[in-house]
């Protein structure tokens, strides 16, 4: 059954069609914003797998070129693996989607969202959430309550939904909201040290538009009609059997939530699993005994949710002791690798990370590409989240999702206050997780904060990050600040705040319920501004604000502003120049296109040399000044001088000394080094004089100047300086005419 609806959106035409497209999926939705359209298809298997442990949901987000008419780079020309921002955007689709399935559904389901086409009006994210969300509803997948996403910004002090590309190049704050008709189920973004007020507020402006795409998906589904929905089956066991497991369990476990330490309680859960079930091992029944095993781990997993649950609701104790509201002890330690340009470690209970900063030029920017255009990303950061940190044994793969998701979150954090118009340098920043029990994205914004400012990169204040968790049964509601891994997952919110002490810049909020009200969210964000003061103090006790001088390791830039025009005199045919500059000088050279030239040595005497070269090659001659010039051919009568990169001149027979000289070569020949004087510059032509720097011989007499025949004129038959036969006045490269060569 085909079916389409439309909805204005802020003044612009969002259509959901069902019913046209990819039919043979078991749900595919058609949605289009203006002259963007997403695909996005649900598929999923029948059956779950025998013993499945975990709902195993996949999310595939792809940009196809053709939908901006690109090409794809490579050698291929096709779309490959996903890029970064198509694995963010992926992430945003699956967070708000995954608590909303039926409980114990199991069954492996695929959402597969493709852009079609692109026309740069907004992020095609949240567009695919919301087809994801209809395209659910409409299956017989037991998912059967909408949710949609939209992305707002403030610009100018105006509140935009689905903001354009142009607006988000404005914009002080932007963020992505995800929620059902009822309650906010997930938030993401950055904002330039916003209050919580201001943040609040841009999450009710998104609610509002997300209610709007609800009811248009009920619409649709209206019309559609009834959708008959796979049951979820029970899982049989045998009662006796789990009764008699919870009988030996469930007081050790109880002791075992008192224990504080994260190892320790890994190491007595162990030890209690071992214990109850050695008797089914002995007996020889292997069924009975893996029956046993994956019923067990039911039961502790069950019976510590509960108790630590029912210890914070009732007692406000946490698992490692501490108040709901009370951080972790922190340490803080800056200069830990002494080659590393700048480097701290961030230490907060179990959770431990190590910040370390390289410093490069405008080249070892990231060059990126994709339907939004080629971009440049001048400060990136790398979040590694290795095995040993957890205390696991785990095969090496390449960076996964949540590494580039957790990264990117400390990376928004901490760009914003980077005072790049004075910092002209490209910031690697790579976080290395070396103890995780909790928070650690946080630790990297804490760590990365402290490594920048030891490098001397000129930031506006520190940033320090902070996880709130939640707990709520029915009406009792407790807030987690600084939550442990545990508490993370047996709680009901993940809520990462990041910010200065005069606001937020960047935060991410995952709820396993079904949502949070508004009032929970408020309280959560000002408990979160409490901790986030309290780990800054911490902070300030190590490196209070950047340091002046950069490492002695880090490359120094300088920076030479030249003509847009002569840009070619540097670069030269087919790079010939700038390539010559650096070999001679081993510097790294950046042309930019307004004419900024940055050379990068950690050789002062060599940015010397590079960036005096470069100011020769621009440099236009001067009369009455004093140049150190080169002999780069002799005449019958005199030798061209060249002064400076390009610019020759003619020192005449008759300016080389003071005594009468009767041919040039008996005094200079090429490739001499000579001082002289630029007596006059006209029509373009340079007259140098050598004897006019020259000590004039006493009783010097002035003899008439000698009648000048043929073989005195220069070039052409023209008297005085000049460029030679056939050279024709040339640039800094060696072209002819003012066409810029390329770089």
């Amino acid at each position: 059954m085909f079916v389409e609806k439309s909805i204005d959106l802020d003044g612009r035409t969002l259509t959901m069609q069902m019913g046209k497209v990819a039919k043979q999926a078991q749900g595919s939705v058609w949605i289009r914003f203006e002259d963007t359209i997403v695909l996005t298809t649900a598929c999923a298997e029948e059956q779950a797998r025998e013993g499945q442990p975990f709902f195993p949901l996949s999310v595939e987000y792809r940009e196809k070129q053709y939908a901006a008419g690109r090409f794809p780079g490579g050698f291929f020309k096709r779309e490959a693996r996903p890029s970064e921002g198509e694995v963010l955007s992926a992430r945003l689709i699956d967070r708000p989607l995954r608590p909303l399935f039926d409980e114990g559904y199991m069954n492996e389901t695929q959402m597969i969202c493709n852009v079609f086409s692109y026309d740069r009006g907004c992020e095609p994210g949240p567009l695919a959430c919301c087809a994801a969300s209809l395209a659910l509803l409409a299956s017989p997948i037991p998912f059967r309550r909408p949710v949609a996403s939209v992305s707002v910004a403030r610009v100018n002090g105006r509140l935009v939904v689905n903001p354009k590309l142009e607006d988000l190049e404005l914009a002080d704050s932007e963020m992505v909201v995800a929620a059902t008709r009822e309650s906010i189920t997930m938030v993401e973004g950055e904002s330039g040290e916003i209050s919580e007020q201001e943040m609040l507020e841009m999450v009710r402006f998104a609610h509002g538009h997300i209610q709007r795409i609800i009811a248009l998906q009920e619409e649709i589904l209206s019309e559609l009609g009834e959708v008959a929905k796979w049951e979820v089956p029970k899982a049989e066991s045998d009662q006796d059997l789990v009764r008699n497991l919870e009988a030996q369990a469930f007081s050790a476990v109880d002791e075992i939530c008192l224990i504080a330490e994260k190892t320790e309680r890994k190491i007595a859960v162990k030890e209690l699993s071992e214990r109850i079930l050695n008797p089914f091992v002995d007996n020889g029944d292997e069924d009975r005994a893996a029956e046993a095993a994956r019923l067990l781990d039911e039961v502790i997993h069950d019976r510590m949710k509960t108790v630590m649950r029912g210890n914070i609701l009732e007692q406000q104790r946490r698992l490692d002791g501490r108040d709901p509201a009370e951080i972790r002890p922190i340490s803080c330690e800056v200069d830990i690798l002494p080659r590393a340009h700048g480097s701290a470690l961030f230490t907060r209970g179990q959770t431990q990370a190590l910040g370390s900063i390289t410093l490069g030029t405008g080249q070892d920017a990231q060059r990126m590409d994709g339907i939004f255009g080629e971009r440049t990303r001048t400060f990136m950061l790398h979040y590694n989240f290795p095995p040993f940190s957890v205390g696991e044994v785990r095969r090496f793969f390449s960076t996964s999702r949540r590494e580039v998701g957790h990264g990117n979150l400390a990376e928004r954090a901490l760009k914003r206050l980077v005072n790049t118009e004075e910092f002209p340098y490209t910031v690697r920043l790579v976080s290395e997780i070396l103890e995780s029990n909790g928070s650690s994205s946080m630790a990297t914004v804490c760590s990365g904060s402290m490594a920048l400012m030891s490098a001397g990169v000129p930031m506006h204040r520190p940033v320090a990050g902070i996880a709130m968790g939640l707990v709520k049964e029915e009406d009792r509601v407790a807030i987690l600040s600084d939550i442990l891994g545990d508490e993370d997952h047996l709680g009901d919110m993940d809520f990462k705040v990041c910010g200065t002490r005069d606001g937020i810049t960047a935060f991410q909020m995952d709820i396993k319920i079904d949502g949070i009200t508004y009032e929970i969210m408020e309280r959560a964000l000002a408990q979160a501004r409490e901790g986030r003061l309290h780990i800054l103090e911490r902070m300030d006790e190590a490196i209070p604000t950047s340091r002046e001088e950069l490492s002695p390791y880090a490359p120094r830039l300088e920076s030479v502003m030249v003509p847009v025009d002569k840009i070619g005199m540097i670069i030269g045919p087919g790079g010939k120049m700038v390539r010559e500059i650096q070999e001679a000088t081993g510097t790294k050279i950046d042309i930019a296109d307004d004419g900024t030239v940055t050379v990068a040595s950690d050789d002062g005497e060599a940015l010397e040399r590079a960036t005096a070269w470069i100011r020769d090659l621009v440099a236009e001659p001067e009369e009455g000044v004093t140049y150190q010039g080169k002999v780069v051919s002799i005449t019958d009568f005199g030798a061209f001088v060249e002064i400076l990169p390009g610019r020759e001149g003619l020192l005449h027979i008759s300016e080389i000394d003071w005594q009468r000289t009767e041919h040039a070569a008996d005094v200079l020949k090429v490739g001499d080094k000579v001082e002289v004087l630029l007596q006059s510059v006209e029509n373009g032509k340079y007259s140098l004089s050598r004897k006019a720097l020259l000590p004039k011989p006493e009783g010097y007499t002035e003899r008439p100047p000698r009648s000048r025949g043929p073989r005195d004129r220069g070039p052409g038959g023209r008297p005085g300086g000049g460029p030679r036969q056939g050279q024709g006045s040339r640039d800094g490269g060696g072209r002819r005419g003012g066409r810029r060569p390329r770089n």
